[in-house]
């Protein structure tokens, strides 16, 4: 038996990309001698559905991101507690989200004008909609962070898309999931930020 269900799983590729496109920050791991290491890491998905980063080549994981090693990639979405209180139907409490779930195998990006080059695009992405600062590739301190960045591809060899949305309850009871989705991460990221930043 499938898990999870059919039903919340996505196979369309488009919807993965949107989840990958809005909430880049990627949950990258890599196993050792059975030790897993994991690493939270914006990654840019390349045209050609290679993803793209960077990272610091004193963090340990760094010496697993080489050649043909194989990763497990997490990217994730909105997610909360569903009250059965929203619901128009007889409900047990349960947890929404959206997950992707990707595996990868590495390509080491060496040269350090690619990597400065991928810095610029990885930039320009993240800036997106208004772009109000623009990375050039003789910027004078990618001269000296260069020396501490090592740049890496990865294949992806395998999709899965895990969106977990009330998709087995009543039209209504589904639309209702969706905004309870909306309206909870909207409130917790600023309940969220008022205690942490106070």
């Amino acid at each position: 038996m499938n898990y999870p269900p059919k039903y919340h799983q996505d196979n369309d590729i488009n919807h993965m990309v949107e989840v990958i496109k809005t909430y880049p920050l990627a949950t990258i791991i890599s196993v050792k001698n059975n030790t897993p290491y994991i690493t939270h890491l914006p990654l840019m998905l390349h045209e050609d559905n290679k993803l793209i980063g960077h990272i610091d080549k004193f963090n340990p994981h760094a010496k697993l991101l080489r050649d043909n090693n194989h990763v497990t990639i997490i990217f994730s979405g909105p997610q909360c507690y569903i009250s059965p209180s929203i619901y128009t139907t007889n409900q047990l409490p349960t947890w929404n989200y959206i997950k992707v779930h990707l595996q990868g195998r590495v390509n080491t990006i060496d040269n350090a004008e690619t990597i400065k080059d991928t810095m610029v695009k990885m930039t320009e992405f993240l800036e997106h909609p208004n772009h109000n600062y623009k990375l050039t590739i003789d910027n004078l301190k990618m001269e000296n962070a260069i020396n501490y960045v090592k740049g890496f591809k990865i294949n992806i060899i395998n999709w899965e898309g895990k969106f977990k949305l009330s998709q087995d309850k009543t039209p209504q009871d589904t639309a209702n999931a969706k905004m309870q989705l909306i309206k909870k991460n909207q409130e917790n990221i600023e309940v969220f930020l008022n205690n942490v930043l106070n």
